[in-house]
């Protein structure tokens, strides 16, 4: 395959001087001279085609007969053969924010999912030769990219803490977009394209199943809640009755314990204010 090539072209100011004498001399002499001077303002105007300006961050990729020459990448104004056929592409960095895509995640659950992409052309011969139109190139791979990632991962994490966590494409966001980036790499170096960042945009469930999915994802919060209360209420009732035996404040046997720790199980586990009941009589 062919490679970039960047070349040197002479300054176009020098050629402007010279081509602004033919055409402004070979008139002056036509008309004081002789006719024969005619074909300097010709050769002036056969000259002015070749002249070329390159914007910063932009390039021209040059041809001749449609065979390739090089690139141009230094910015000014110059001058190149007339029979050159020149072809502008910004080296500048360009955003992409795809469409929304339905597709289904790693089990089988239908999401919304866009990417946002940041890129620029690094190598103007394949941007130029090697793709049709490498613009439409990202679009494309960019969706096809966003696509299989979204295959690759699960939308969330429903598994108990106890297990080992798993990459997602909701709480991972680091790792989704350092794949993502390594795919769309891998996609656009063909055309010559640099990824400069990519990263998920938009990520949702599709609206068949969000309510759904909204209600597991409360119910999962609400167990793991009422897992650490329940941690949290066994450690106090225990730190209760060790304090009360250490500082023998009342000696319970085992079926008071069991009404004590009953008891304080319904107040710290409740949901709502514990009503107080005050007993009057004595312990028997």
């Amino acid at each position: 395959m062919k490679e970039e090539k960047i070349i040197s072209v002479p300054n176009g100011f020098l050629m402007l001087f010279v081509v602004l004498a033919l055409i402004i001399g070979g008139v002056i002499a036509f008309i004081r001279i002789d006719a024969a001077f005619v074909i300097a303002p010709i050769l002036g105007f056969f000259l002015l085609p070749g002249f070329f300006l390159v914007n910063p961050n932009t390039s021209k990729v040059i041809l001749l007969f449609g065979k390739y020459v090089g690139s141009v990448k230094e910015n000014g104004f110059f001058w190149a053969n007339p029979f050159y056929t020149k072809r502008k592409i910004s080296l500048r960095a360009s955003n992409f924010d795809s469409e929304r895509v339905k597709v289904n995640d790693k089990l089988g659950n239908p999401i919304m999912i866009s990417t946002i992409l940041v890129w620029r052309v690094s190598n103007t011969y394949k941007a130029a030769f090697d793709v049709d139109n490498f613009e439409n190139f990202v679009r494309v791979q960019s969706d096809a990219a966003v696509r299989k990632l979204a295959s690759m991962y699960p939308y969330d994490n429903f598994e108990d803490e106890g297990q080992e966590e798993e990459i997602t494409l909701r709480a991972s966001v680091n790792g989704v977009s350092e794949a993502l980036e390594k795919e769309l790499s891998e996609r656009l170096s063909m055309a010559g394209i640099e990824v400069l960042e990519a990263r998920i945009g938009y990520l949702a469930y599709a609206q068949e199943i969000a309510n759904a999915m909204l209600k597991r994802q409360q119910a999962t919060a609400i167990v793991a809640a009422r897992h650490k209360i329940v941690e949290g209420a066994v450690s106090m009732v225990e730190m209760a009755l060790d304090e009360l035996s250490k500082k023998h404040i009342i000696d319970l046997d085992e079926e008071r314990k069991a009404t004590m720790v009953s008891n304080l199980m319904v107040i710290l586990c409740s949901d709502k204010d514990a009503t107080p009941v005050v007993n009057a009589g004595t312990l028997t």
